[in-house]
């Protein structure tokens, strides 16, 4: 298991868990960032990630991508 900002643009990968504090495990889960779903990074730039995650395109910063763990 590794935070989704380590792995590679392109590569489709299954969430296996969302940590945090409650308020951003509940914000993660309404952008769609659940366990046992796919996120796939379409870009890093100014240390925010474009991911396609449930058919849509989602910015997140580097510090809420490194709560998803892949």
């Amino acid at each position: 298991m590794m935070p989704l900002t380590l792995t590679n643009v392109g590569e489709e990968n299954m969430i296996r868990k969302v940590g945090g504090s409650p308020e951003a495990k509940k914000h993660l889960a309404d952008l769609g960032f659940v366990a046992g779903g796919n996120v796939t990074v379409v870009s890093a730039m100014g240390g925010n990630l474009i991911v396609n995650v449930k058919e849509s395109r989602v910015a997140i910063s580097r510090e809420m991508a490194g709560k998803i763990m892949v």
